[in-house]
């Protein structure tokens, strides 16, 4: 092999790696709705190949992904219909230096629309005599899933266009997307149901407009922008004159556009929306740039993918530069101390951030944070804010304390306790479970949660005012409640306190293995209290079990073990057990009963994600009733995963790298003949 051919050939290598890496990023983004490639790393990856497959014309593949656009076309049951006109994405920039460049090498007096990029989902909205007659997602450029039951729960989004001047057909195209108000809301009443979070608006939009409940896509909010009128016979010689034209029939048309004449007055646009986009009430991530005139961009034309009359520049990662006033400290229910950095209030993503989660101790020293400094604030997938370095700048407040070296403290901020730190462990912990505020309030609102002992009435907020009156101070102390207690304290009154009562008293025939879960026995969760209950049916034979009998049970290590044993022998909890089963909690409970078929015998099965025909429970229900096992995380061992939408992502690499099936809603029904 000569010296040529040694170089060669890493090359070829490279080229073949990054089709197959773009191919997978593709699938998480349009149909999984989890990228884990941010946009810029995907472009850049996505040019290279570009220059690659430029080099060596003989691996020219019709396939791979610079020849076509990502695509979206789901298995769920939508009728996938053919495109009118091919639906091709944009080519993107980074740099305003490229999209000066761009405008530059336009036909000399081209005007240019510009505006703004949405974050969402793209449709293509069909009406044939005013009528909405289909309503097509992108899919893979040539074809799409129609969506049409879904976009009708719309509301900007008419049915029907009543004017004589609407040609016979025409083609809308836009962006379906979730605002911010109506994506926080979402992600909150899912957090309470103990659901996975959406990343980011767009994540939600594009997950919530592939459900199979109509019902369910009306409840979430949806909204959509229109931006490209296309087919035949249609009025205006122009973009810009198009879009007006559909503005006057009805159609939710942004006020953002403009047309404009020169390089300056394309920058001047990019400049203001760079920074006013953040008061809008939905997400944008850019700008994009037309060529006005519609014979201009015919004569333009296409490459295989992209329109060459325009483009579309891509804002920065959004991120803001900051005063960090103070770090303050938060106890969990389990003990951990979690550093906050406490920021001077700054604008992201649509939200004013004052706060976000320093981590522990290792991550303040690698950054060499203090109050004072000037940090960095992301938000994590557009959700959590994160600090993410810091920048040398005058503090502008020489009063600041902690300019000194950081030192974590030794002492619990709420009880005072001497911190603890579990070798291996990169938190600091309060061991003071009984004595310490925060914990004892913690173990409560766990106790009484859904998954629990499902109390209602006792939420946060009630909680901690009985626990400031005296009046509860360990779960034990619910069943004591008396109504005066309760009816007495501000905000309450007779009404809540006998729906208290209600569910207190219903919460005594909550089964043995929910009552072991509601205990909050650290690294006990739902599904291995579950196991233990099945090996041991009574608390007093739990109680008497030792860490190795324990290591026996499935998915029970030697923390957990250690956990259990050492909860058994504090003197403290025995008192609150003994208390709690003298109010005539369900501390036994019968064997399991015995599956109704062996459908899924000897399967042991993961379920991620969220679905539409049951809940998490219910599956986890009709997987044990035929025979099968439920696992809280994936293995060799796991026989395949029951993948909902918004499957978790670590899940999903894991189960990729294992070579563990997917299987979805559909198909485990189909397994199990239901």
């Amino acid at each position: 092999m000569d010296l040529f051919s040694e170089i060669e050939e890493p090359e070829r290598e490279e080229l073949k790696r990054l089709r197959k890496e773009l191919e997978e990023q593709n699938y998480k983004y349009y149909v999984l709705n989890q990228p884990t490639m941010s946009d810029r790393e995907f472009d850049e990856k996505m040019h290279r190949l570009q220059a690659l497959e430029a080099l060596y014309p003989d691996m020219f593949d019709p396939k791979s992904p610079t020849q076509h656009v990502g695509s979206d076309l789901g298995k769920k049951g939508f009728e996938q219909v053919k495109h009118k006109y091919p639906m091709l994405s944009l080519a993107n920039s980074y740099s305003r230096e490229e999209i000066e460049d761009w405008v530059r090498k336009l036909p000399s007096n081209v005007e240019i629309v510009c505006e703004l990029k949405y974050d969402g989902l793209s449709i293509s909205l069909w009406y044939e005599h005013g009528v909405l007659v289909k309503a097509l997602t992108r899919g893979d450029g040539q074809q799409g899933d129609d969506v049409i039951a879904n976009i009708k729960t719309i509301p900007s989004i008419p049915w029907r266009i009543e004017r004589n001047d609407v040609p016979d057909f025409f083609e809308l195209r836009g962006e379906v997307l979730l605002p911010w108000e109506r994506f926080e809301a979402l992600n909150k009443a899912r957090e309470e149901q103990e659901e996975p979070l959406f990343a980011n608006p767009r994540n939600a939009a594009s997950g919530t407009l592939k459900l199979q409940d109509p019902k369910e896509v009306a409840r979430r909010g949806l909204d959509a922008y229109l931006y490209y009128m296309i087919g035949e016979n249609l009025p205006g010689t122009t973009h810009y004159e198009r879009l007006e034209t559909a503005k006057a029939w009805g159609f939710h048309i942004s006020d953002a556009i403009k047309v404009c004449h020169s390089v300056d007055e394309v920058m001047a646009y990019i400049a203001y929306w760079d920074t006013e986009r953040k008061n809008l009430p939905v997400a944008t991530d850019g700008i994009v740039l037309k060529v006005n005139d519609l014979r201009e961009q015919e004569e333009l034309g296409y490459t295989a993918k992209t329109p060459r009359w325009a483009i579309a520049y891509k804002f920065p990662a959004e991120k803001q530069l900051t005063l960090l006033k103070e770090i303050t400290y938060q106890v969990g229910r389990t003990g951990v101390v979690t550093p906050v950095a406490n920021l001077e209030p700054v604008q992201l993503s649509g939200t004013i951030v004052q706060r976000a989660t320093l981590h522990n101790e290792d991550f303040i020293k690698s950054l060499d944070i203090r109050p004072g400094d000037h940090v960095w604030v992301e938000k994590g997938g557009e959700i959590i804010p994160k600090i993410t370095g810091k920048e040398e700048k005058p503090t502008p407040d020489p009063s600041l304390k902690g300019r000194q070296m950081f030192s974590f403290p030794t002492h619990c901020p709420e009880c005072g306790a001497e911190l603890i730190r579990v070798p291996g462990e990169a938190a600091w912990r309060c061991p003071n479970e009984a004595g310490c505020p925060p914990q004892i309030k913690g173990k409560i609102e766990h106790f009484v949660s859904r998954k629990a002992m499902d109390i209602e009435g006792l939420g946060e907020e009630t909680i901690d005012l009985l626990y400031r009156q005296g009046l509860l101070k360990n779960i034990a102390d619910i069943y004591d409640l008396k109504p005066e207690d309760i009816a007495s304290q501000e905000r309450l009154g007779e009404k809540s306190a006998q729906n208290m009562l209600a569910g207190i008293k219903a919460s005594k025939q909550v089964p043995w293995n929910r009552v072991l879960f509601a205990l909050g026995i650290r690294m006990v969760g739902e599904t291995t209290a579950k196991k233990i209950a099945k090996r041991y049916h009574s608390i007093d034979l739990l109680q008497w079990a030792t860490a190795e009998q324990l290591c026996a049970i499935e998915d029970v290590g030697p923390q957990i073990a250690e956990n259990i044993v050492k909860y058994f022998e504090d003197l403290g909890n025995l008192e609150i057990l003994e208390r709690l089963r003298q109010a005539g909690l369900q501390m036994e409970g019968e064997a399991a009963e015995e599956p109704t078929s062996d459908k899924l015998a000897g399967k042991s099965i993961v379920i991620s994600g969220t679905f539409s025909h049951h809940s998490r429970d219910e599956y986890k229900a009709l997987i044990e009733t035929h025979g099968g096992k439920n696992s809280g995380s994936v293995s060799k061992k796991t026989s395949f995963i029951l993948a909902g939408e918004n499957m978790g992502p670590e899940k999903r690499k894991k189960a990729e790298d294992l070579g563990i099936p997917l299987v979805s809603e559909e198909e485990f029904m189909q397994m199990i003949e239901l």
